[in-house]
């Protein structure tokens, strides 16, 4: 049995260089400190935001002072937890970066607390008399938008003390996934040994051409699920708890109210985007669903076999260096600087492509102001792992150009309705690439299947999740206790609902509400497909229009969060207030579909 190497047996170039963040731990340790010590730097203005603008001004850039250097440090932290999970001493920095991020919220709180209580039209002078405190108009209005929600300040004290409290039901999740889950060995049909994790899973097994393989790696990740279930079950119960309880003590309509606040998203989007997506969708993928089980020749269609490949004999394989290449011309569409921002992710090293015991599974990509992004994934040998890679690029060069443009609050605060349209459109950049580039059947055909994968991840998977979301928290509001057999009860409901009776859905599948983490940031899930809608038109204007939708596209990008997100998709062309991109969309979906059926 092939064995998993720890962290300390990776070789370091296939790891990132946190370097840039602090040399050492114990540089880290120093700026951690200094910080806890300089919180007097901003609490010092605490009952005098209403003396002038002059103070609230003081306040603000002390603010943001902080802001900036807790990020770097929480981010390191953070960073080296993601890369071995299992270490005591990242379990230790991360729990000490969570308690310093309490003290921070608990600090500033006043800021936020006092700007709320000035009278109506106070702000507006002050933006007349001090013209620097312009420099933070976005953040400062945003926060007059909670006025109707606004609890004493004694009470928001309180609450973010407890931020860290808060954040337990992530904590809990990554640490019974990362470092306490296990799953069985499988065997191959020769009868030899094959490791199981939930990165295996995810990143080898799950599309595996091999039915038997593939179907022995999902029994033993199912019974692995399993038997956490409960265990997560009350976690995903205490974080929606969480979110109802401070819903209500805010007054909001309901947590989605909430939620989709802080998104700056109307109710009427969101629902928008999972009705239409949710059944206008579903009988494309059910017929390349009955599509793959004829191909394939299976004997009936299970879950894990919707991602299984049409064309399993051929899966271009592709080194790590290799698909450095391709992604950077495939991206030099978008002109010399963001190209500069892709060499550079790969020369200097802001990428962790290795695999390792305690790695966290998945992709992602982490940014803290003022220092360049990181990435984590894991190489998976063949061309798939390059649109994995592409899409995180894609966040990079989104936070990059963002905190090239914008001070930290408008270069961070970017919605996560938005955050995904630019990772997704490199995805679709590159296909467009390879497609332009290749006339045999057989790769195009795989590129388009890619584009599937693509749009099933964001369309289907992350969708359907927004969905699981949608009726929980509508459990929960009517007072409905949500357990682990509610949750398993409401996923196999959405799953037989999307998919008819194309899939098999057994208890494995509807399991699947404990596999991603997404659950624990909001109302993350949805905006995947909120995110790739807009990114499928944007592309479609690059190919018909060129330099001047690249150009959009580009302003877009450098704008960051200094729009609200429908006003930022309306830049680059696309009204999202309305469901037209969306079913444009899904019709484009419906076309990928049909294209993949006439080659077979």
């Amino acid at each position: 049995m092939a064995k998993r190497l720890t962290r300390a047996e990776v070789p370091v170039e296939e790891t990132w260089n946190l370097d840039d963040l602090f040399p050492s731990k114990e540089a880290w340790e120093q700026a951690l400190k200094e910080l806890e010590r300089d919180l007097v730097t901003v609490t010092q203005y605490k009952g005098r935001i209403a003396e002038g603008p002059g103070i609230l001004l003081a306040a603000c850039l002390a603010q943001e002072a902080l802001y900036q250097r807790f990020l770097v440090v929480a981010n390191y932290a953070s960073l080296h937890l993601s890369a071995d999970g299992t270490d005591p001493t990242n379990q230790e920095m991360a729990g000490r970066a969570g308690d310093l991020n309490s003290k921070l919220e608990a600090a500033v709180s006043f800021v936020r607390s006092e700007l709320l209580a000035l009278p109506d039209g106070t702000l507006e002078r002050y933006f007349a008399e001090e013209p620097e405190l312009g420099k933070f108009r976005r953040t400062l209005e945003r926060t007059m938008e909670e006025k109707p929600h606004v609890l004493s300040p004694e009470t928001e004290v309180a609450l973010a003390s407890l931020g860290e409290v808060f954040e337990s039901p992530y904590t809990v999740y990554q640490r019974a996934k990362l470092t306490d889950m296990t799953f069985a060995p499988i065997k191959d049909e020769q009868g030899n040994e094959l490791p199981m994790s939930f990165a295996g899973y995810e990143g080898k097994y799950e599309k595996s051409e091999n039915v038997a393989i593939r179907r022995a790696a999902y029994a033993s990740f199912a019974d692995g699920l399993e038997a956490y279930q409960n265990t997560l079950g009350a976690t995903f119960a205490t974080e929606v708890k969480k979110n109802v309880v401070i819903s209500r003590l805010r007054r909001y309509p309901s947590a989605t109210h909430m939620q989709l606040h802080s998104q700056e998203i109307p109710i009427e989007v969101y629902n928008n985007i999972l009705d239409v997506i949710f059944t206008q969708l579903a009988p494309h993928m059910r017929r390349y669903a009955e599509l793959r089980k004829r191909v394939l020749g299976l004997d009936k269609m299970l879950y894990c076999d919707i991602e299984a490949p049409l064309d399993p004999e051929y899966n271009p394989k592709m080194t790590y260096q290799e698909a450095q290449k391709l992604i950077v011309d495939a991206l030099r569409v978008l002109g010399p600087e963001y190209t500069e921002i892709m060499e550079a992710a790969f020369r200097d090293r802001w990428i962790d492509w290795c695999d390792n015991i305690g790695k966290s599974t998945g992709a992602f990509c982490s940014a803290a102001y003022g220092v360049h992004p990181y990435i984590l994934t894991t190489w998976p040998d063949n061309m798939r792992g390059a649109f994995t890679l592409a899409h995180e690029l894609g966040h990079a060069g989104h936070f990059e150009l963002s905190s090239r443009n914008n001070r930290l609050a408008d270069a961070m605060l970017v919605s996560t309705f938005f955050v995904e349209a630019p990772s997704t459109m490199n995805e679709l950049l590159l296909a467009d690439y390879i497609l332009a580039r290749h006339t045999e059947t057989r790769m195009r055909r795989w590129v388009i299947m890619g584009l599937l994968q693509t749009y099933h991840h964001n369309f289907v998977r992350h969708l359907l999740e927004g969905e699981l979301q949608r009726r929980i928290y509508a459990l929960a509001e009517e007072g409905q206790t949500i357990t682990a057999k509610t949750l398993s009860t409401v996923k196999g409901q959405i799953l037989s609902d999307f998919w008819g009776d194309t899939v098999e859905i057994d208890d494995g599948a509807r399991l699947t509400w404990m596999r991603q983490p997404h659950y624990y940031m909001g109302l993350y899930p949805y905006t995947y497909a909120a995110g790739l809608t807009i990114s499928t038109a944007v592309a479609q204007d690059i190919k018909t229009q060129g330099q001047p939708a690249v150009e959009r596209w580009l302003e877009v990008l450098k704008a960051g969060g200094i729009k609200k997100p429908l006003e930022l998709a309306q830049m680059a062309g696309v009204d999202m207030s309305k469901p037209d991109p969306i079913r444009k969309a899904v019709a484009y979906v419906g076309s990928l579909v049909d294209e993949v059926e006439k080659t077979f």
